[in-house]
């Protein structure tokens, strides 16, 4: 009987944490912004919202990670991110990893002559990732596509790309 009141307790105190004081030290740490670079060298790539991070902060206890987040996400709104549209893209791959990314392989093959401003680039050891470009074909956004189906970068490129 004292073990279950124990951990009963230890499951009210958990759970306080979570609602009380997570979500004040996430709040908190919302107002610096890294450069995209400094994202993609901490491990936060793509288009990251920062209620993402507040998730995040749910199940990780590591403050550091969930501020470093908070540095690199996107606010939330109705329309922040479809309105946001590019010039280009790089789509950036190691050849040699290729044979373990069938649905990049058939974009590449298959899709990406649909997509003129959409230039693919094979570097050394190099995870996938579209590399978005501005008008003046300046890196704006990095995002990584390992697990993306061949759909999902059609559907994005068609959104995100502007078509020349």
């Amino acid at each position: 009987m004292a073990a279950w009141i124990h951990g009963y307790m230890l499951g009210l105190v958990v759970l306080l944490w979570v609602v009380v004081v997570v979500p004040l030290s996430v709040g908190a740490s919302s107002k610096e912004q890294l450069s995209s670079r400094e994202c993609e060298n901490l491990g936060f790539t793509g288009l990251a919202l920062c209620s993402d991070c507040n998730t995040l902060a749910e199940y990780v206890k590591d403050q550091e990670l969930v501020s470093d987040c908070l540095k690199c996400c996107t606010e939330d709104s109705d329309d922040s991110m479809s309105k946001i549209t590019y010039a280009g893209a790089i789509l950036e791959v190691c050849m040699r990893k290729l044979v373990f990314y069938p649905e990049i392989v058939g974009f590449i093959e298959e899709e990406k002559d649909q997509f003129p401003s959409v230039k693919v680039q094979f570097i050394f050891n190099s995870p996938p990732k579209l590399i978005m470009l501005d008008n003046a074909g300046q890196h704006k956004e990095t995002i990584r596509i390992d697990n993306w189906k061949r759909e999902h970068m059609l559907q994005f490129l068609r959104e995100k790309v502007k078509t020349t």
